[in-house]
This record gives C-alpha cells, structure tokens and sequence, in this order.
C-alpha cells in the first residue's frame, strides 16, 4: 500500500470512528476538544517537531529559547481553558481549599523562577505546565465529569494508537529513532523516542483495560457489545504497539495497572476495600526498601529481563547526584536541563545527549531541592486519600485511579514523569478534587435545559477528581 493511501485511509477511518462510536455520550461538552489537542501534544511531539522530517535532537540553544509556533498554540489553548473555566463560574478560591497542598507546590515552583539561572526560561515553562492543570479542570468540570474522562482518553487513543502503527510502517523517516552508536533503531511512532511511545501505550492501555472491566457486567447489551469490541481491538494494538516500542519500564508499569485493576474488581477487595488501601502504598514502600536497604534493585532488574544498571540509569543518577545543586531549594523550576550544566552533562558524563534523569523524585530534587521534593510527596499523599474515598463511595473512577497513582510513582522510579507528560495528565484527571458548587452550576444548567436531564458521573464532582534512548524523552525547550 502507497503510505499517502495509508494515511488517508487512517484519516478516514478516524473520521469515521469519532462520528459513529459507540461510547460516544451526548451530555459532554464540545470544549473537550481543548484538553484533548493539549493531550494529543503531550502525547506526541509538540508542533514544531513535526515540521521537520525524523527524529532529532534539540541544540542547547533550541531547549531555551523554544519556537514561536508551540509558543502560540499552547497560549490559545490555555486562553481558551481559562475562558472555558470563567464561562463554568470555576471558584479558584474553593479549588485552592481542596487542593492546598497542590497549590503550595505550584506556588514553591513559581516562586523558584527568582533563584533560576534562567528565570524568564523557567516562568515561561512554569506557565505552559499550568496549562495542563487548566485543561484537566475543562474535563473534570464538565457537566458529565466521568463521560468527560473518558471521552478524551477515548479519542486520544482513536487518535494517536492508529497512526504511530501508520507511521511506524509506512513513514520510517518520522517514525524511527537510530542509536547514534550502533546504528540500531528503535520504533517511536508519533512520539519523540521508544519511552514515549510506551508511556502513550501504557496510558492508552490502562484506559481500556479499566473501561473493559468497568462495563463487563453490562456486556449483553447490544450496545455495551460494540463498545466492548472497540475496546479490545484498541487495547490489542496499544500492546503490539507496546512490544514494538520496547519499553520495559512502561511494559511492566501496565501490568501492574492491571493487577490492581484486576484485584479492585474481585468480589474479596470489593468486601474488604482497607486490604487494597494498605497494599498499594505498602507495594512501593516494599520496592524501596529493597532497592536502598538491601541494594536489590540489580538483582530485580535482572529478573524482568533488564540491565543490572537499569540501562546506566544508576550511573546517570550518580553523575547528576554529584553535580552542584542547592539542596534544599534546587536549581529552579525546569532549569537545570539548561546553559552550562546541560552542556557539562552532555559532554563530562559520557551518557550521550539526554535531558531527563530518568527518575522523577531525582529531577524534582534537581529542580526544587527537598522543599519541593517534600511538597510533591504531601500532594501524593493527599491525592492518594482522595483516590481511596472514591473507590469506597463509586468504586469505577476510584479503580482507575488507584491504578493510576501505583504506576504513577513506580515509572518514576526510572522515568521523569511529574509535572509534565500524558502520564501525569492521567493522574490529575483522578487526582484533584473540584469545587462542588461550580460543577453542580454546570450540571444544573444544562439539566435545565434538558428538562430535568441527570448528570453522569456525580461522585467525581463530589469527592473531587488522572530502556535509556540516546535522544531525550520529550524534547522540552521554552515555552
């Protein structure tokens, strides 16, 4: 098949699949397209990338001044969310009180901007990242919350799954990342490197596994039946996609989802929910104390098929461990990958030319020092509450995000992936709670006028509501 045939048959199966889904709920809002083209980037390559043909690394100068193209769409989607927000009567006031801890940590993250060696690079990107925290509240404020959820999810997947297959057969100048050592390749699809890839696998994956076990009980409805088919094809092709990226971190982070998603749904959890409350937390905690208590982490890496080093990771850690940083309050919100000591890295530490340290605690510690390092783990904490009162008062949302927050904190065991990414979008759509009263507004409007219509999925506005390439991760430059 020609690749122009190719993609333009992906463009109108595409079409076809938005306007006849079977899961598609006419209650969520047009406005969901705003967080879904803000996910879509997240979980590809930003706009600027696909103007170039292949997969290439950033200059040092790129990562700090950006592109003026990102820089203009990221700042319309963020006035249209805010515009989306003010039109919903969002109170900020009730959000920071359900959320302080959260709020605390963004403001520790923007105050850090005055202590960067590159201040006006880190607010640009502080205020890009809070571009996400904007777009996920446009979903979880919606008037039918849950459907909202999974409307996004759904379409990103229907989206981006297909043409990484598309591209990564048929378009090898986009979709191949080569080892600038051995020559190798590796499949990225729409993203920027294999871990990409199976981070957008991992997520696409999680999603129809959660919404299969959510709906089986339902499955001899005629309905239920197609959108049950839809998921398994779609879950079918997120692994074979997951195999091809070879993501050994993003494979074994999905089926840990799974497990806990598997477990929530047993007849023995669902009658003894404090077992799965106290497994979760204590699953990590187990994973901790073996790696830094009894130094077992080769051994584990070896068990799963992975390098003793975790692919150098262990080295890398070492290295920036070793760099001078201030340890209580860091270098600055996304300043470190940056000037000097990005250039130090790439040529002192003989890892190649990465920008992340492939450990999310580690490069929050880099950034924010142990202040903020302490702040994000309250969040964590408190998120975690939120989560497990759901799962006891509405068990369907509750299931996904307690999978979400396992595999959440485990990928950033060997991955960055706080603060920015499609991972950490998925966190905050289960994790931050939502004022009550303005998504009851929003709720009540449009059961008005509807005549009396019920808004769906109530129990997430009352509780609140998701291997080492040679090239970066997510080339990440200013906003």
């Amino acid at each position: 098949m020609q690749p122009t045939l190719a993609l333009l048959l992906w463009l109108v199966l595409l079409i076809a699949l938005l306007r006849f889904d079977p899961a598609r709920e006419s209650r969520t809002s047009s406005a969901l397209w705003v967080p879904l083209i803000w996910l879509a980037i997240l979980g590809s390559r930003l706009p600027s990338q696909w103007q170039s043909t292949g997969v290439g690394m950033m200059s040092i100068q790129a990562m700090g001044e950006g592109n003026p193209l990102d820089r203009t769409i990221f700042l319309l989607l963020i006035v249209l969310a805010i515009g989306i927000l003010f039109s919903r009567r969002f109170s900020v006031i009730q959000f920071a009180t359900k959320n302080i801890l959260l709020i605390s940590f963004l403001f520790f993250a923007l105050l850090s901007v005055f202590w960067s060696d590159f201040p006006f690079v880190a607010f640009k990107r502080w205020f890009r990242d809070f571009g996400t925290y904007l777009v996920i509240l446009v979903v979880l404020t919606d008037r039918s919350p849950v459907e909202a959820m999974r409307t996004v999810l759904r379409r990103l997947a229907y989206i981006l799954i297909p043409l990484s297959i598309v591209l990564d057969k048929y378009f090898n100048q986009l979709s191949r990342q080569y080892n600038a050592w051995t020559g190798v390749f590796t499949y990225v699809g729409v993203t920027t490197s294999k871990n990409m890839l199976g981070l957008l696998c991992l997520v696409s994956g999680l999603y129809f596994l959660w919404d299969i076990f959510a709906r089986w009980p339902h499955r001899r409805q005629r309905r239920t039946k197609l959108i049950l088919a839809v998921d398994v094809a779609f879950l079918a092709m997120s692994i074979l996609l997951l195999q091809a990226a070879q993501s050994t971190t993003a494979k074994l982070c999905l089926a840990l989802g799974g497990l806990v998603i598997l477990a929530a749904k047993s007849k023995f959890i669902r009658r003894r929910p404090a077992i799965l409350k106290a497994a979760i937390p204590g699953a990590f905690c187990l994973y901790l104390i073996l790696v830094f208590v009894f130094e077992m982490n080769g051994a584990m890496a070896q068990a799963v098929g992975k390098d003793p080093t975790l692919t150098d990771r262990t080295g890398i850690w070492a290295f920036l461990l070793g760099m001078h940083t201030n340890p209580l309050i860091g270098t600055g919100y996304q300043s470190f990958w940056l000037g000097p000591r990005l250039d130090y890295f790439w040529h002192a530490s003989g890892f190649g030319h990465i920008n992340e340290a492939h450990n999310g605690f580690i490069e929050l510690y880099l950034e924010l020092g142990i202040i903020g390092v302490v702040l994000f783990i309250g969040f964590l904490i408190a998120s975690y509450r939120i989560i497990y009162k759901r799962f006891v008062s509405s068990p369907g949302t509750g299931i996904l995000g307690l999978a979400v927050w396992l595999v959440l904190v485990f990928y950033n065991m060997s991955e960055a992936a706080f603060e920015w990414g499609l991972m950490y979008a998925l966190f905050l759509m289960t994790a931050m709670s939502v004022p009550e009263r303005s998504a009851l507004r929003v709720s009540a409007s449009h059961a008005n006028k509807k005549h009396g219509a019920i808004p769906v999925g109530q129990e997430m506005v009352s509780h609140g509501t998701a291997g080492l390439s040679t090239g970066p991760k997510k080339a990440l430059p200013a906003f």
